[in-house]
């Protein structure tokens, strides 16, 4: 990217953002459905789930320690749904075809949501880790661990996002446009997410230890309980490549096709 598509991305970034500013409740609204999330499995099902869940895998600590790592990656699908929505807006409405009349980079336009969506979402994480630190979580992680942390958050963030644009690309409606998070919000539950997946019957189990969401999860669980990270990640890393390159190179090519004329 040339350093006038950076400037034209930082431009359209800065609008964008200044959309997320005059209403502060699209952060606010992204965090609830997580920390209901966290509130409900922690001080309803807790007690149940939890001893089971740390019993049965070398976790230790109360079992919020055991469910945040899935409650982030919630909260990031959560999230990126706001990403496909404006950007579905943006079509619908021709702001799109309007910049495209301007001498600017055809992908700073895509970019500048990509780096709105990034933004937003760490904001939210914030706010879910807060909470979840108020109800008790902590965590032995070093410096280093909480860096590489924040590298696969943001790395989850990235490769959803472009699954968010794609589908505000393709979507025909303004329902279309937001209804594909469900599925990702779905994904966790069927993962080691909320318990281990040795708990689950036979074909569960398996498409839960070979679906991505278990390898970010018992990543991000690894790190930040300060225990050896084993395959995981990099079995992670290959799966968030994987969607990252793949819906990017799809993105594109839609978007050019849409913009062409």
């Amino acid at each position: 990217m040339s350093i006038a598509a950076l400037r034209e991305t930082r431009i359209l970034t800065g609008r964008s953002m200044r959309h997320v500013v005059r209403s502060p409740d699209t952060i606010i609204t992204t965090a609830i459905t997580p920390v209901a999330m966290m509130l409900l499995f922690t001080y309803v099902f807790g007690g149940a789930i939890g001893t089971s869940a740390t019993s049965a895998t070398s976790a230790t600590g109360p079992y919020i320690n055991y469910l945040l790592p899935g409650i982030l990656v919630i909260t990031i699908a959560s999230g990126v749904a706001y990403t496909s929505y404006r950007l579905f807006l943006d079509l619908r409405d021709g702001l799109v075809q309007r910049l495209r009349s301007m001498p600017i980079s055809r992908s700073s336009v895509l970019w500048s949501h990509v780096a709105t969506s990034l933004a937003a979402n760490l904001l939210s994480l914030v706010l879910v880790l807060g909470v979840a630190l108020a109800m008790g979580f902590r965590s032995s992680a070093s410096m280093a661990a909480w860096i590489a942390v924040l590298a696969l958050l943001c790395l989850v963030t990235l490769s959803l996002t472009w699954v968010a644009v794609l589908a505000g690309l393709s979507a025909k409606s303004v329902d279309g446009a937001s209804a594909f998070s469900y599925p990702l919000i779905f994904l966790p539950f069927i993962s080691s997410a909320f318990v281990p997946t040795e708990s689950m019957p036979g074909p569960v189990a398996w498409f839960a230890e070979h679906q991505p969401i278990t390898a970010i999860v018992d990543s991000l669980r690894a790190l930040l309980s300060q225990e050896p990270v084993g395959s995981e990640l990099w079995i992670a890393l290959a799966w968030l490549a994987g969607i990252l390159i793949l819906a990017w190179a799809l993105a594109t090519r839609i978007y050019r096709s849409k913009t062409s004329s």
